[in-house]
């Protein structure tokens, strides 16, 4: 039996390993990455999943520490005879600063400028402690809210609302994920990785997929490019976006997203067909004030097909996207994948009660939102019912 060949373990350089970077943020995968240097995708992970997908920060010296140039001066100054007050005088430092220097790389005698160089350089490879290492309490309260599914854009820019003169209960979104992500840090749970939406071993491009949706085609449509102006800016309450979530079995989840204030309501649904989609959604509409439902943007799904008993049903206008153009919904796209957190591919929906359904939405409403300047859909949303009533 012939044994296959192993190939010799390569040694990746920097240059290399940036260009692996690049192609990683622009969402290759790691097998068409390691296809450019002839490799298995086992190469690239050993290189990518030492930060957990998260590309190390480029290494820079203080702007305040000694130069290559200021050394080899020191050097000369010191083959010529001079003291160390003069060689400091001559670069403009505190003689303490080239006292030390010389005492830390041998001494007058034995001071060489770029032995000296490459030992501080190879001294200040010490990472910064993390933020979250340092204050115990604020890792506390960040896992905390990560266990309660709060994102860390989400968790960030509470805290800098909740304690907005208190930089020590602040931490950027960037530092929860790298927590999470490189362990080393030992800042963060490893299990906590499981309460993202998206519970990955590595973090990956936001380039990395592009989801598309096209449903089939269904007829007596109005394009979502006739819906009013006052609709596409948000301006006002009352314009909401739909869709259906998929599970298995052919179960289903009706999702609905209002765009002003992105509250949100889910409506348990037998089966897809439209009849009883249709109802379901009629039912969710009469639950709400006329003032607050005007108007319904889907997708071309059929589970619609019967759109206009709904309109006559409850007077709501229904818009449909162009096809194959999921970001015309992206208030309910985005919605849809926060709720597979709850709802993950590939299980029976039908388990779950509509008091569940309702739970859920709850939870998803006390979120506070960036784009909401970090207050939740149901402040935002219970405002506009008071101003209604």
């Amino acid at each position: 039996m012939l044994k296959m060949k192993r190939k010799p373990r390569i040694y990746y350089s920097d240059t290399q390993k940036a260009l692996m970077w690049d192609r990683w943020q622009k969402g290759d995968s790691m097998g068409a990455i390691a296809r450019l240097f002839d490799r298995g995708h086992s190469s690239v992970q050993r290189i990518l999943g030492e930060t957990g997908g998260i590309r190390p920060p480029q290494r820079k010296r203080s702007r305040v520490a000694l130069t290559m140039s200021e050394r080899e001066e020191i050097s000369r100054g010191l083959v010529a005879g001079h003291s160390i007050r003069s060689i400091a005088m001559s670069l403009g430092r505190a003689p303490s600063t080239v006292s030390r220097e010389v005492n830390r790389n041998g001494d007058r005698r034995r001071y060489r400028a770029n032995q000296a160089d490459q030992a501080a350089w190879d001294r200040a490879h010490r990472p910064k402690r993390c933020k979250l290492v340092e204050n115990r309490a604020l890792a506390h309260i960040v896992a905390k809210k990560l266990k309660r599914l709060w994102s860390p854009e989400q968790i960030a820019g509470w805290l800098k609302h909740a304690y907005p003169n208190d930089e020590n209960c602040q931490v950027s979104h960037e530092t929860i994920y790298r927590s999470l992500y490189i362990h080393a840090r030992g800042a963060l749970k490893k299990e906590l990785l499981q309460h993202l939406r998206r519970a990955r071993a590595m973090r990956r491009s936001r380039h990395h997929t592009q989801k598309t949706d096209d449903h089939g085609r269904i007829t007596n449509t109005v394009s979502i490019s006739e819906r009013p102006a006052s609709v596409e800016d948000r301006a006002v309450p009352g314009h909401w976006e739909g869709d259906l979530i998929s599970g298995s079995r052919n179960t289903h989840i009706a999702t609905l997203v209002e765009r002003h204030t992105r509250y949100v309501m889910l409506a348990k649904v037998k089966a897809k067909d439209t009849e009883t989609v249709i109802n379901a959604l009629i039912k969710q509409a009469h639950k709400l004030p006329r003032e607050l439902y005007k108007s319904l943007t889907w997708d071309r799904g059929k589970e619609l097909a019967d759109h206009q008993r709904f309109t006559l049903a409850t007077n709501i206008d229904v818009y449909f996207c162009d096809p194959k153009s999921p970001w015309q919904r992206g208030s309910n796209e985005n919605t849809n994948g926060l709720l597979r957190q709850y709802f993950p591919k590939g299980t029976d929906l039908s388990v779950h009660s509509q008091a569940k359904l309702s739970a859920v939405a709850r939870q998803l409403n006390e979120r506070p939102r960036k784009t909401l300047n970090f207050e939740t859909p149901a402040e935002r949303f219970n405002q506009c019912v008071a101003s209604t009533g």
